[in-house]
């Protein structure tokens, strides 16, 4: 082939269809030089073929060659083919392009112009809070709650529904994002509709679970809503060539074993070995023993350990899923066909293993009955040693060595408050639900309750997961436990667990308790389940009901007993679990494609009360001056905060922070307190104390989410000399301590740049871009840290925000000295390039200096070029206003192929 030639050259019928099907061959790829195709890891094969499909050939067969190379110097573009957005995330980044129609319209430009060019689905899932629970009629009053709490939110994505091109809305109630990704809307492989080629289905998400997905075979991760916005308006995203660790799996999961059990074992040897930034991806005998369902609670937790997606190949137990979960014979023969001509294709035995970085194994023997916590996901253990792990919670949090367990029936340390049944990590699972159901029918059996103190919930990610255990007979047993359904959305797995009973709330603040929640969620991070807990645990639905029955962490749910049946006997786990044959057959008969084509069958776009509702019309938002929930963005017109040669001087820090510091750290999504700073502006434009609500439903309001920065009750800022936690620093070079928002406002006011210290994994968490948005905000030009999780790196970039990384040997204890400090940010004359060293310069309070080596994380040329423009949302305005200037055209209304 030719250097000009495209993909036309690459196109071959896809055999065995009576259709005109074709594909762009990586097979005739590589026979034209592309490189070394059939060597690279599946996940990479996806990428290999959007690049063909999109570039000249000698474009193409440069980034082929970099994934084949694993060369870092040369960029990798990603075009995906769809977005998956939910409201937290969603709703700024629809205030940004609402906003950005404003500016386009006031520069007189079209603000038409702006539109996806991608099918975007916007899923309304992150709403619902559990504000009834334990009762029958929790579903309808929770629902009714929602809408009128977030009535103002819901009318603006009403808007931008009908404002915006190729933009889809499930409105609340329909379930959550990730479960309806997997059962409904992920194809595999998609048609190109204008010349019926085949395609791998491909997307990215705004929320980092996004990577469940990945267990289908379909290639999407989790992005900050800046990037999301460039994926919908056509433009490719950039990355370097991905490091592939491959996994082999050998063994099965023994009796007793679960999915989360087995996700929790991987997230704690997947940080272990190392996987942060990487692709992972799974083979060996191994995969073809777990079930779609179970591959796919391992694949929702990628960002717990670090990874950037988690890929399952295509095989059988991929076809079988799909027809249980109802799509056509015709789509699943697509599926079938393109997947072992584009070599995606996995075979029971697993095959040959391709080219991996690296390469470990995993025993799925060794899982037992574990739960993670209680502030880290990875920080698994087995039933028996829980207990310990509270104990050393209750000591690093009190300071006492008093005894952890309470006494016998009573609420006290170590209690479980909050008993959760959440999250589509686990709720997507049918064994695993079928299972909960049947040690709740076996409790109820034996007259088993949950203890008084324990709020119980039960928020499924689909319909379909009452439909079934509707039929299967175990939603009563559910309901006598408590575990009444309160919803279809994240609930408690999001933080929005709701309030608990004011008997153990007061209990709770006049007895300084430390007490803990037990949910079959995904993240147990500080501060975000509820804020009068101090510790949360990570267990499978079915250890879910028993921590609600025990009533405590302080004894080992494995062994002893959770309670007395009716007769006074103890009751031990074993009694309650059931066997893995009932199990199966449960499942095999309750679980069909008739119950998965009913329930998605009608209802998904819309609901009575979603239909009644009045939203604005037209191309621009009406912006309401009084709202609190909905303002423009005013991120889209902010200049360059810097240059990338010379010196940033004067920089003070405006926290210094541990490892591990998360965006629920950064940018919080609970409680708004009234004495907090986004509580007193809330009050002050007339909101009443008692509705504040969370920090999540405000992300539309950039004044309430720039006061929410750092709001985390256990956020630890090393500026505080003392064991203060909370919203606190030291503003320098005064002395005078204040919160952080203060702090930030009050440099800004002086022309003080600053700048954010940490140490390893900072921003690890949710793909949550306030956490970037809100440093910028408050006037912070960099953050120096240890090593950044990936999403967190690239929306700093994404703001115009320098991400910098210590060099090896390097830590913030280096910056540490007597007195308030002045770092100078050095980065030289030189013409800026990607990873290029800085240096930063440190003077204390006597006068003394001392110099940091350090580097720039940002990995290519346009990254650079971003944070010299000032980030993402400018350089799109940018784009739009003079569409020739870097080779690409504007985006344009349509849906389809992306060119």
């Amino acid at each position: 082939m030719s250097a000009g030639d495209t993909r036309e050259e690459l196109l071959r019928p896809l055999g065995g269809s009576a259709e005109p099907t074709r594909i762009v061959s990586l097979e005739a790829a590589q026979a034209a030089g592309a490189g070394a195709i059939d060597r690279l890891p599946r996940s990479l094969k996806v990428l290999a073929e959007d690049a063909l499909y999109r570039l000249p050939f000698d474009e193409a067969r440069a980034q082929v060659g970099a994934l084949c190379a694993r060369d870092k110097e040369t960029p990798v573009t990603f075009r995906p083919g769809r977005a998956l957005l939910q409201d937290f995330m969603g709703i700024p980044l629809m205030t940004d392009m609402a906003t950005m129609r404003d500016v386009l319209a006031a520069r007189g430009a079209d603000p038409a112009a702006l539109n996806p060019v991608i099918p975007v689905d916007f899923v309304v899932d992150h709403s619902l809070s559990v504000m009834v629970s334990g009762r029958a009629d929790a579903l309808p009053l929770n629902r009714q709650m929602e809408l009128e709490r977030n009535r103002e939110r819901f009318e603006f994505i009403k808007w931008s529904q009908g404002s915006f091109s190729n933009f889809r809305v499930i409105p609340p109630g329909r379930g959550i994002m990730h479960q309806v990704n997997l059962e409904w809307l992920s194809h595999v492989v998609r048609r190109d509709g204008e010349d019926d080629i085949a395609r791998p289905d491909t997307m990215i998400g705004t929320d980092s679970h996004t990577t469940m997905v990945n267990a289908l075979g379909v290639l999407g991760w989790g992005v900050g809503g800046i990037e999301a916005e460039m994926a919908m308006l056509g433009i490719p995203l950039e990355l370097s060539a991905p490091r592939v660790v491959g996994v082999e799996l050998t063994g099965a999961l023994p009796e007793g074993a679960t999915a989360t059990d087995l996700v929790l074992h991987m997230a704690s040897f997947l940080r272990g070995i190392g996987v942060v930034g990487a692709f992972v991806e799974f083979f060996g005998e191994g995969v073809g023993r777990l079930a779609l369902a179970d591959r796919a609670t391992i694949a929702n937790m990628s960002p717990e350990y670090g990874a950037t997606c988690t890929y399952f190949p295509i095989d059988r137990l991929t076809i079988e899923y799909l027809r249980m979960t109802g799509r056509t014979a015709a789509h699943l023969d697509l599926v079938e066909r393109y997947a072992r001509a584009q070599g995606l294709w996995c075979e029971a035995d697993g095959g040959e293993a391709p080219d991996f970085d690296a390469r470990h194994s995993f025993d799925l023997g060794q899982v037992e009955p574990s739960m993670a916590g209680p502030a880290r996901p990875e920080d698994r253990m087995p039933l028996g040693e829980v207990p310990a792990s509270f104990r050393s919670r209750l000591s690093e949090i009190t300071g006492s060595d008093a005894a952890a367990r309470a006494p016998a029936g009573e609420l006290g340390h170590g209690s479980v408050v909050i008993a959760a049944i959440t999250s589509c990590t686990n709720t997507s699972n049918p064994e695993l639900m079928m299972t909960a159901g049947l040690v709740a029918r076996n409790a109820e059996r034996l007259g088993l309750r949950p203890k008084p103190w324990v709020k119980t919930s039960f928020s499924p990610g689909s319909r379909v997961v009452t439909d079934y255990l509707d039929a299967a007979g175990l939603t009563g047993s559910l309901d006598a436990l408590g575990f009444q359904n309160v919803g279809y959305g994240c609930a408690t797995c999001n933080g929005n667990s709701g309030p608990l009973d004011e008997d153990v709330t007061a209990r709770i603040e006049e007895d300084g308790l430390c007490t803990v929640a037990v949910l079959s969620g995904n993240r147990n991070f500080e501060g975000r389940i509820h804020p009068l807990i101090k510790g949360a645990y990570l267990a499978s639905p079915p250890l879910v009901i028993a921590a609600a029955i025990a009533g405590t962490v302080n004894i080992d749910l494995g062994n002893d007993a959770l309670g007395e049946d009716a007769q006074g006997r103890p009751v031990a786990l074993a009694d309650l679990w059931p066997d893995r044959a009932e199990v199966e057959a449960c499942v095999t008969r309750h679980v069909t494609a008739e119950r998965f084509i009913d329930s998605y069958r009608e209802g998904m776009e819309t609901t009575p009360e979603w239909a009644a509702m009045e939203a604005p019309q037209g191309q621009r938002f009406s912006w309401d001056e009084d709202s609190t929930f909905i303002r423009p963005s005013p991120f889209p017109e902010m200049g360059p905060a810097v240059r990338l040669s010379g010196t940033i001087g004067g920089v003070r820090p405006l926290v210094v922070l541990g490892d591990s510091v998360t965006t629920d750290h950064i940018s919080p999504n609970g409680a708004i307190g009234k004495d907090s700073p986004a509580g007193r502006y809330l009050i002050a434009q007339g909101a009443a104390p008692a509705r504040l609500g969370n920090f999540g439903t405000r992300r539309g309001n950039a004044e309430v989410c720039l006061r929410g920065m750092f709001d985390n009750p256990l956020l630890r800022n090393e500026l505080v000399d003392d064991d203060t936690r909370g919203n606190a620093t030291v503003h320098q070079p005064s002395g005078a301590r204040m919160t952080i928002y203060e702090a930030g406002r009050r440099y800004v006011e002086e022309g003080t740049p600053t700048i954010v210290i940490a140490g390893r994994n900072y921003g690890a968490g949710s793909s949550r871009d306030w956490a970037a948005k809100g440093l910028r905000g408050l006037g912070a030009v960099a953050v120096l840290a240890e090593s950044f999780e990936r999403i967190h790196r690239s929306n700093l970039i994404g703001m115009g925000v320098l991400p910098l990384v210590f060099e090896p040997g390097a830590s913030r204890g280096d910056l540490m000295a007597q007195g308030p400090l002045a770092l100078d940010i050095v980065l030289g004359e030189a013409r800026p390039h990607p990873r290029m060293a800085v240096t930063v310069r440190v003077t204390d309070g006597q006068g003394r200096q001392r110099e940091i080596a350090a580097h720039l994380a940002a990995h290519s040329d346009n990254e650079l070029a971003l944070l010299e423009q000032g980030g993402i949302l400018p350089a799109i305005l940018s784009r739009l206003e003079a569409p020739d200037a870097t080779g690409h055209s504007a985006p344009a209304a349509r849906r389809g192929r992306n060119s």
